[in-house]
């Protein structure tokens, strides 16, 4: 596939979940409620027509190959991209899978050393700051500030001094 069919294709792709999600919206109130502000589906609607405009004039400039992307006949991507992103995809998987199972923070803290270390090469110093401050800072947001727990499968009871220190 080259880069100018992947442009198309792209585009023809989000227009049609454009198209899909302004219906969707469409059944709530997309208007503005007097006293209240905007209705429930009135930013999802809107924000989805505009993905629309974008996706239609990114197809007139492809059909007019005003862009250099619109032009390219290059291939769109190579080997060494599809595997970057075949194990980004595995890496995101292993992540939803293992939530499940030892919980969010410690699935991130796999995750996190997977991506820092093995697939971008950082030190070992970097991949530690990094993979102990994420799991403290989502914590300390989603379960301190907004008191919406995050899922911790078999690592729960681990949590259970951290709970009764905040509450």
């Amino acid at each position: 596939m080259t880069v100018r069919t992947a442009e198309l294709v792209a585009a023809i792709l989000l227009a049609l979940a454009s198209i899909g999600l302004m219906v969707k919206s469409a059944e709530l109130n997309i208007g503005w409620v007097q006293g209240s502000g905007p209705g429930a589906g009135a930013w999802p609607f809107w924000l989805s027509a505009g993905m629309l405009v974008s996706c239609v004039l990114i197809v007139i400039r492809w059909f007019l190959r005003i862009t250099p992307e619109s032009r390219s006949e290059e291939i769109f991507i190579n080997g060494s991209a599809v595997r970057i992103v075949g194990l980004s995809v595995a890496a995101l998987i292993f992540l939803l899978g293992a939530t499940h199972f030892i919980g969010m923070y410690f699935a991130i803290i796999f995750f996190l050393i997977f991506f820092l270390r093995v697939m971008g090469g950082h030190s070992w110093m970097t991949t530690a700051a990094i993979t102990v401050a994420t799991p403290v800072v989502i914590f300390g947001f989603f379960e301190w500030a907004l008191k919406q727990p995050l899922p911790k499968g078999l690592s729960e009871p681990l949590f259970y001094p951290i709970y009764d220190l905040m509450y």
